[in-house]
């Protein structure tokens, strides 16, 4: 049994290992796909990592709800995973949600390769006859 100080030094552990690893992986969506893609799979992963549950009804303690509903599913069926897949759920909503009301407010698109700062491009304009 974990003492109190252990517990809570565990989670500050866990929780910057999450943010690691969503920072890192923002990183390298980054350089290859647009950036409404990155927000939206990175948002997914941190809401994903860093949702909590607890482990089972009467438990004062919680634990990170992916790996709640894995081990619940893979042991005792889905009904008893139902606990921490709806938070599961709602932070997955939520986060897309955000996702997407960032990118309508914030996030622009990138311009193409042949495009210059006064968004004229490389071609030729059509003649006029």
């Amino acid at each position: 049994m974990l003492t109190e100080e252990s517990y809570m030094l565990a989670i500050y552990a866990y929780i910057g290992a999450a943010a690691m690893v969503a920072l890192i992986l923002a990183w390298w969506l980054l350089r290859r796909w647009p950036n409404f893609w990155t927000l939206l799979i990175v948002m997914l992963s941190a809401a994903l990592l860093l949702t909590p549950a607890y482990p089972q009804p009467g438990v004062e303690t919680m634990a990170p709800a992916l790996i709640v509903a894995g081990f619940e599913l893979l042991l005792n069926g889905p009904e008893a995973a139902q606990h921490a897949i709806k938070p599961l759920s709602i932070a997955c909503a939520v986060a897309l949600g955000a996702a997407v009301l960032l990118r309508l407010l914030v996030v622009r698109p990138r311009r193409s390769a042949h495009t210059d700062e006064q968004g004229a491009t490389d071609q030729e304009p059509d003649p006029v006859v």
